[in-house]
């Protein structure tokens, strides 16, 4: 396959920001091949900095020749010097996934190890791991932006299936319990696409897939994009078909599991968004915002309602 470009050697990014803004521009042109190897290496840069090139290649599931003339595809001599690019990273970079999970089982192992316990632990240092590389990839001003376009919009509309479908209940909940106008657009009596045509500039697009990801959402996104209707997109990578089309972006790089992805690290970024959007609702309050629930709205509203007044008794009339 022929280059897309052929930039002299030193015109090529030498730091890891520019190699994932060149990836993620050279993407939509690249081979499914090349997006395979594009996609494992701008989620696991860790692994490409410190592992070999067959290991890598192993891990990707790709010859390790593949990696060199990807390399070469987006204008490097070859995988050496693109890989050098990731290594530099690792000066300033905080622990990747891997190296998370590494630390929390070795401080873990003394507890559990084995049987279904073994399991429970797995799950849990993945989450922990999870969740700590949520807060060095969030950005308070992603967070402050999402708030304010879920605050300002006149509807609310989510997207989320498969897989991402607890995600857009839990979400349109909370939001809900803040009085903000929500429409799940979820699948069923396949009219999912059909209630998307309403979104207009004034409403707001909460869109969340991650690999391998729901036609149906890409499609609805891809709709709020036609119509100028803002989006906020959750999913797993700057390559995901929803990132081109987002006002705010939100990437949850996600690690294989047994049986399954985890949902705890987009969960807690659900729940922050809400409760980001309770802080812009709630100005006045000086404690920290608060989502309530259907139970303290149904019980503070019967506190309210006026008593009904009891009747009178009368005195029995004598005979």
């Amino acid at each position: 396959m022929a280059k897309l470009h052929d930039p002299p050697s030193n015109a090529v990014p030498q730091n890891y920001e520019g190699i994932v803004n060149l990836i993620t521009r050279e993407y939509p042109e690249l081979s499914p091949g090349y997006q395979q190897i594009a996609r494992f290496f701008t989620q696991n840069p860790n692994v490409i900095a410190l592992e070999s090139i067959n290991a890598i290649a192993s891990k990707c599931e790709v010859h390790p020749s593949s990696l060199v003339r990807f390399a070469q595809n987006i204008g490097y001599s070859g995988f050496k010097q693109l890989q050098g690019v990731f290594q530099t990273r690792l000066a300033t970079a905080a622990p990747g996934f891997r190296e998370r999970i590494s630390a929390l089982e070795s401080e873990l192992s003394r507890n559990v190890s084995h049987g279904n316990k073994g399991f429970l632990k797995d799950l849990v240092v993945r989450d922990i791991a999870a969740l700590q590389g949520l807060l060095e990839t969030v950005s308070e001003d992603s967070l402050a932006g999402a708030a304010k376009l879920l605050t300002a919009a006149q509807t609310i509309y989510i997207a989320g299936q498969l897989r991402s479908e607890p995600l857009a209940a839990l979400l349109r909940y909370l939001l809900t319990m803040l009085h903000r106008k929500v429409i799940l657009l979820d699948p069923a009596g396949g009219l999912a696409q059909e209630m998307a045509q309403t979104m207009g500039e004034k409403d707001v697009l909460v869109s969340i897939a991650f690999r391998h990801y729901a036609k149906e959402v890409v499609s609805i996104t891809e709709h709020a994009r036609d119509n100028h209707t803002p989006v906020i997109a959750i999913t797993d990578s700057q390559l995901s078909p929803l990132a081109k089309d987002a006002r705010v972006l939100f990437t949850v790089p996600e690690d294989e599991y047994t049986f399954s992805r985890s949902l705890a690290a987009p969960m807690c970024l659900v729940q922050c968004l809400a409760t980001a959007t309770a802080g812009l609702l709630q100005p006045n309050r000086e404690a920290a915002p608060r989502i309530p629930s259907v139970t303290e709205i149904a019980r503070d509203q019967k506190a309210r309602l006026p008593r009904p007044s009891r009747p009178m008794k009368r005195k029995p009339v004598e005979q």
